[in-house]
């Protein structure tokens, strides 16, 4: 359905998450967090952008325009036809896809891949946040890559927020079940799940933190050498094997190498977590958790930082990214004016997006 002419569709999104963004910053100027009106309008915003995302993202024309849709399309006219899935890989994602086609249009289809996309978040929200879910899944969506894994990485985009979902599980059955099934949407979510693995027999945030630190020398002393080492883990016909050794898709980033601007980027969820954990002892272990898998996934991208289409493995860590900032600022009281301040976090995270994906 094409609600925009399709060439200014993703311009039409920001702009409007701009002006969605800019009276949420107002607001946290003019009302305090904690009183009747303040919590009404966290709520108010983020019901807003969830239903102006569930439009706009899942309205969207089926075009080759957004990406993968269109691949993602061919296999959703072809299960129709009577084709039977032959993936084993992702297996669960075809196989939901084979279940839809029965009863179901192609349109419907992607409305609810952007449905299990944005909800899973939206309930991971209100389970960690209550009252101010809305700033949370705010600053979840204003980061770089949102837009991007709900219209053009699919399957990825859908295994890391059911993933995000299975992080705000109390129960370890559950956990588990829910990561069971991300990883069998797309098998990348495996680097998450076994970051998540190490940290449950070995939980120690200053640990991964000098992890992190010394990824940094030995991405620039190793040069291509982590790359292929981790090829050489058996990886054959796996998607990872292309990512990391096919130079076709560095066109992905408008430039290959080190990229030093990406690592900034990182490093203000890595810096985040540290300034409320260490300095100002923040205690929480839903955090703790996020927190480390987010600095164990992004080393493990620093390493591999000079492969053709690194941003896939660069995704693996910033889906945490906007949770890593704002998730102890909705928990505890830290700073003087802190409602101000979460709306300015906001505000420069999706910026920044705007500033990548619509101004440069």
């Amino acid at each position: 359905m094409e609600l925009f002419p399709i060439q200014i569709y993703t311009p039409i999104y920001y702009q409007l998450l701009f002006a969605i963004v800019f009276i949420t910053a107002i607001n946290t100027f003019s009302t305090n967090i904690t009183t009747p009106i303040g919590i009404k309008f966290t709520k108010v915003v983020g019901g807003v952008a969830v239903i102006y995302l569930l439009l706009i993202m899942g309205l969207r024309p089926i075009s080759y325009y957004f990406g993968d849709m269109g691949t993602y399309n061919k296999y959703f006219e072809r299960y129709q036809s009577g084709e039977e899935v032959l993936q084993v890989k992702d297996g669960f994602f075809y196989a939901f896809m084979k279940f839809s086609s029965y009863f179901m249009n192609a349109q419907f289809f992607f409305f609810l891949c952007a449905t299990l996309y944005i909800l899973p978040i939206y309930l991971a929200c209100k389970k960690w946040f209550a009252n101010y879910w809305g700033y949370g899944f705010l600053m979840i969506i204003s980061v770089l890559t949102f837009w991007a894994y709900g219209t053009n990485g699919i399957r990825n985009g859908l295994a890391t927020s059911i993933f995000i979902y299975a992080l705000s599980r109390d129960k370890l059955l559950f956990k588990a079940l829910w990561m069971f099934l991300a990883v069998n949407i797309h098998t990348s979510i495996v680097i998450p799940i076994l970051a998540y693995l190490i940290i449950y027999f070995k939980n120690n945030p200053s640990l991964y933190l000098k992890i992190w630190f010394l990824a940094i020398p030995l991405s620039l002393v190793g040069g291509g050498f982590w790359e292929s080492l981790f090829l050489g883990f058996g990886f054959e016909e796996d998607r990872m094997q292309l990512y990391l050794a096919n130079d076709e898709f560095a066109e992905q980033f408008s430039q290959t190498g080190f990229r030093w601007d990406f690592l900034l980027y990182s490093s203000t969820g890595v810096f985040a977590g540290y300034y409320y954990m260490f300095k100002k002892k923040f205690k929480d272990k839903n955090y703790r958790v996020i927190y480390q898998v987010f600095v164990i996934t992004n080393s493990f991208w620093i390493l591999v930082i000079r492969a053709g289409f690194s941003n896939r493995f660069a995704y693996l860590s910033w889906f945490l990214l906007g949770l890593v900032i704002i998730y102890p600022l909705l928990k505890k009281k830290f700073l003087i004016n802190q409602h101000n301040k979460i709306g300015l976090i906001i505000s420069a995270s999706f910026l920044f997006t705007y500033l990548l994906e619509v101004i440069l």
